[in-house]
């Protein structure tokens, strides 16, 4: 249970742009951020983060919110273990009251794989320096594969006892049920009920989730029975799923952003061994052969990455396989074999850290360079082995993205292969068709309406309350307007409406009211006493100077009660609900409205669309900026939009009555009915030259 006011020294504390840099390679534009959505696939980054209002926003698939949702939908947790997650990472004390046995029941299950599972690892690394078996079996295993310690406790590596149930009797004593040992694989129940650790006798590689999240486990055997499997890892479950996790990412993700750089390697203890040796941006699969889902893990950090398999044919054959996908995925790829009989852990413990760092940095190549050069190598004078080398490297050319990278790919496998490169080219026409026809072809990235900032216009002043209110233009009073309503179990699910010609000025109006509602204007009011003296100047027909002084109100009071004043309504029901929202707490007596409310709102739809109008994805150029040019920045011109916005919102509502009007006109027969009509239309349209006059626009 965490208090509101702890809560709200952690969202003070919390700093977005460094807290989602630990997930998604943020790059500065403006005064945001911006990268690769974490939560769709995307080549173009379209994820903004904006330090000054806490908030994120992809605008490609439409994800938004502050740090906790952020972490809340990438990390799977709950409100209280995000709030906890950035707690920890502030160096923010929580108190914590002990859970009662209901609130332990309604625990869900997800949560309960995770505790079981944070729990297994402590007791397993546990054992491996304060038990005797441990310290003579497992300790001393990684030991002599040369692992310090400190590596040791860095990847939180342990043992399991060889022992029938162990650590299931020990968490059993602990409240860890039946039902969560099964499910997160920790324990086998036999049907006649008997049960036993999946993972007796082995070493133990915890696998942690980005954020560090215990989700599974892998095991090596040291016993030398033929029949156990070198490897066991956690079956799938609710919190794991092997192939779209990758190992070690954890421990190498800050690496990884800093050197723009990931190596790829096939085992556990070679990711370590690679940590060790100073290599820290190392990621292994997590026993599974390259997915797709991994491959656009690593894409989160760099779009670089490096394979390192075993230079037998196995391993030749699994850099094929892996690096296809890495470069369906727009990956740069690169490409290091060792030594046969080498891999990255037996390399490093022959030659050392320096040596490992050495090789790697001379024998990096190009793979399309060296996947051709493989492939030639059993061509000799066979033409038509020839001609299937060709198509395979046109194969895995199609796969890459970018049109730049596959012209610069065609002419080097051209060269060679001492083939014409038009002859390349044409091959490859026909494959891109072939994807074309098989539906491989990728859509194109969707951006929505509202992605782009509008630009201020030229502003004017006009009153119109009294035309439009006796006219009868409807709308909603304002004690209909802003009457609170009871909470509901579940969002009201806002129909979207399928033609708004106010679509473009209802939005405006929004955007102020979410972005600068809190900003102060002073405005120009007249004095009381400058009402009686332009009185009596008018009587002696001697115009007075008008008297005025500077109020200030914010940007909400100003549009709602202009907008209120004048009874009008928003024919998006989206936006009149974010409306509604600020007019009751303004008619409550607050003058500033929490932002928060929107980013948080129980609405998704609310809430998706206050965060992206609140974003900033308006910056100025640098190239003006070191031309010593000033560009007028969009809050420097926030009250001329006010006005603008206001009465470009009035003419949207008088134009909508001049066609109800006509339409009106059209059906009436009565000459006099129809004389009333064409005056009350002039009315309006005379009007609406006022206002177009005040916004600089020519009107007919």
């Amino acid at each position: 249970m965490i208090n509101q006011e702890t809560i709200q020294r952690i969202k003070d504390a919390v700093r977005i742009e460094e807290m989602i840099g630990e997930f998604v390679q943020l790059k500065r534009r403006g005064a945001n951020y911006i990268g690769c959505c974490p939560f769709h696939n995307e080549k173009t980054p379209s994820f903004n983060v904006s330090p000054a209002r806490g908030i994120f926003k992809c605008f490609g698939c439409g994800e938004s919110g502050d740090a906790v949702s952020f972490l809340m939908k990438h990390e799977h947790y709950t409100y209280p273990e995000a709030l906890r997650w950035l707690a920890e990472k502030y160096h923010i004390d929580i108190e914590e009251e002990e859970l009662t046995q209901e609130q332990r029941e309604k625990n869900n299950e997800r949560d309960a794989l995770f505790h079981v599972s944070e729990f297994a690892q402590k007791y397993f690394a546990d054992l491996l320096y304060n038990d005797e078996m441990g310290q003579a079996v497992g300790l001393s295993y990684f030991h002599s594969r040369g692992l310090s310690d400190s590596v040791i406790k860095t990847f939180g590596l342990g043992y399991c006892l060889d022992q029938w149930s162990a650590f299931t009797d020990h968490a059993h004593k602990n409240g860890y049920s039946d039902n969560v040992l099964e499910k997160t694989g920790l324990t086998i129940f036999r049907e006649d009920g008997k049960y036993y650790d999946r993972f007796r006798g082995r070493v133990m590689f915890p696998i942690f989730s980005v954020s560090g999240r215990v989700l599974g486990f892998s095991g090596r055997v040291l016993s030398k029975e033929k029949q156990a499997a070198k490897y066991v890892n956690s079956p799938d479950s609710e919190i794991y799923n092997k192939s779209r996790i990758l190992y070690g990412l954890y421990q190498a993700r800050s690496a990884i952003a800093k050197a723009d750089k990931c190596y790829l390697v096939e085992g556990n203890i070679d990711v370590i061994s690679m940590y060790q040796s100073g290599v820290e941006n190392t990621v292994a699969s997590c026993g599974t052969s390259l997915t797709v889902e991994q491959v656009r893990l690593i894409r989160r950090y760099t779009k670089n990455v490096t394979v390192l398999y075993d230079g037998d044919k196995a391993g030749i054959k699994a850099a094929f396989r892996a690096v296809n996908i890495l470069f369906e995925e727009g990956f740069h790829v690169r490409l290091v074999l060792f030594p046969d009989g080498d891999d990255p852990d037996s390399y490093a413990q022959k030659h050392g850290s320096e040596e490992l760092q050495r090789y790697l940095q001379e024998n990096e190549t190009n793979f399309i360079l060296f996947k051709t050069k493989v492939l030639l190598e059993d061509v000799k004078n066979d033409p038509i082995r020839k001609v299937e080398v060709l198509r395979e490297m046109v194969h895995t050319i199609a796969l890459v993205p970018d049109i730049m990278e596959r012209t610069e790919y065609v002419a080097l496998c051209a060269s060679i292969l001492q083939m014409p490169e038009q002859t390349l080219q044409t091959e490859l026409a026909k494959e891109l068709a072939r994807r074309a026809t098989e539906g491989n072809k990728r859509e194109p990235e969707s951006v929505p309406a509202g992605a782009r900032v509008e630009t201020p216009s030229a502003s004017g002043d006009t009153s119109v309350a009294q035309m439009l209110n006796d006219n009868g233009l409807q709308g909603i009073a304002p004690s209909q307007t802003v009457t609170p309503q009871e909470p509901r179990e579940k969002p009201i699910e806002v129909s979207p409406v399928m033609v708004n010609p106010a679509e473009y000025q209802e939005r405006k109006i929004i955007r102020l009211l979410v972005h600068d509602g809190n900003e102060m204007l002073a405005i120009d009011e007249p004095d009381a006493e400058a009402t009686t003296e332009n009185e009596a100047g008018a009587a002696a027909q001697t115009p007075a100077e008008p008297k005025t002084h500077k109020v200030s109100y914010t940007v909400a009071q100003i549009i709602v009660g202009d907008i209120l004043n004048d009874q009008l309504t928003f024919v998006n029901p989206l936006y009149q609900l974010i409306f509604n929202e600020f007019a009751t707490r303004l008619q409550q007596g607050e003058t500033t409205v929490d932002m928060q409310l929107f980013v948080e709102h129980e609405n998704p739809q609310v809430r998706d669309l206050a965060v992206s109008l609140m974003m900033d994805t308006y910056h100025s150029s640098e190239t003006w900026r070191s031309k010593s040019i000033y560009v007028p920045q969009p809050e420097d011109c926030i009250e001329e939009d006010v006005r603008e916005s206001l009465m470009a919102f009035k003419m949207k509502k008088l134009d909508a009555r001049i066609d109800n009007l006509d339409r009106q006109f059209a059906l009436t027969q009565n000459d006099e009915d129809r004389m009333l009509l064409l005056q009350e239309k002039m009315d309006y349209i005379r009007l609406r030259q006022q206002l177009g006059t005040a916004l600089n626009r020519v009107i007919t």
